[in-house]
């Protein structure tokens, strides 16, 4: 192992990841596994499952200088008392004290799509512009924001939360009980469920129309899901023009599940983009895949600790 490395941990509804990140942001080893993620308890069964999931690991603990933590919100931050909305166990769960405690090291916990924002700027598809919002389209949708070349963190540490940018007047109801957030309509789970709504796959069960299911079925050319993804792409569109036009954004990276549609979703993310951005700086954002694919949140998890001087500025915070 190198000198400084990072234990990085990666958070979601559906999975677990964590894995060692050397100074220079390379993965050197990684586990993954599914989220157990009950719909009720003391959230618990998800602490075991990640910490049976470290222990995997073959680097030595008395190596790592931090844990880097990207998890789902909203939470509290700095403090890392989380309340994922895909985590239905875990509202205000200690997670920070509770990591800090089993290791002895030192924790920054942040959202999962800022940890992505950050990654994709620090290593992937933002590396060399000062102005980036990562992006999450997911199980939820979230996003991180960069701005002359640090993090935003808000008062809050919610700043660059796009997935509740509000792109639709009078629907539909999203979880955090505004209308027309962006996670409602372009999340994997939300565009399914509407596309079942509009007749597509009638009798599957549910574990059969995932957000992934919906993208393959469009693929084959499903009328029903191909007007499912033109639906996500229009949203997200909307909000990107939005934000670019705020922040005079050069990059948005985006990754998560959904994202990996490729043409399906970028195609007509782009033209709803570019209908929605008239002032001339705004016309020069471009929006691309994320570069680091499934390592982003890791490598994202791992710069809290290893670049503190751009992406942590919560010491004194709590």
């Amino acid at each position: 192992m190198q000198q400084r490395a990072v234990l990085a941990i990666d958070i979601g509804g559906t999975k677990l990841a964590v894995g060692i990140v050397d100074e220079e942001g390379r993965v050197l080893e990684t586990r993954r596994a599914p989220n157990p993620n009950p719909p009720v308890g003391d959230g618990e069964a998800v602490l075991r499952a990640l910490l049976a999931l470290i222990d995997q690991l073959e680097a030595d603990r008395r190596e790592l200088i931090g844990v880097g933590v990207g998890c789902g919100g909203p939470m509290k931050w700095p403090a890392g008392e989380v309340s994922p909305l895909n985590i239905p166990t875990w509202r205000d769960f200690p997670l920070r004290d509770r990591l800090a405690e089993e290791f002895g090291l030192p924790v920054h916990i942040h959202n999962d799509a800022i940890c992505l924002a950050v990654a994709e700027h620090w290593r992937g598809a933002g590396t060399g512009v000062d102005n980036v919002l990562g992006m999450v389209v997911s199980t939820g949708v979230g996003g991180g924001l960069i701005l002359g070349g640090r993090l935003i963190d808000g008062a809050t540490g919610n700043a660059g939360h796009i997935g509740h940018a509000i792109v639709h007047e009078f629907e539909p109801r999203c979880r955090c009980g505004a209308i027309g957030c962006l996670e409602a309509i372009a999340s994997g789970p939300n565009l399914a469920d509407w596309a079942h709504g509009q007749g597509w796959r009638p009798g599957h069960p549910l574990d059969q129309r995932s957000g992934q299911d919906l993208v393959e079925d469009a693929r084959r050319g499903d009328p029903i899901a191909l007007t499912a993804m033109r639906r996500a792409g229009r949203a997200l569109g909307i909000g990107i023009a939005t934000a670019t036009t705020l922040c005079d954004l050069q990059v948005v990276a985006i990754g998560g599940g959904l994202s990996q549609a490729g043409p399906l979703l970028f195609d007509p993310l782009e033209a709803s983009m570019r209908e929605r951005v008239g002032l001339d700086y705004a016309r020069a954002v471009r929006v691309v895949p994320a570069g680091l694919g499934q390592e982003s949140g890791l490598v994202g998890a791992a710069a809290l600790i290893l670049r503190p001087d751009r992406y942590w500025s919560a010491e004194g915070k709590g």
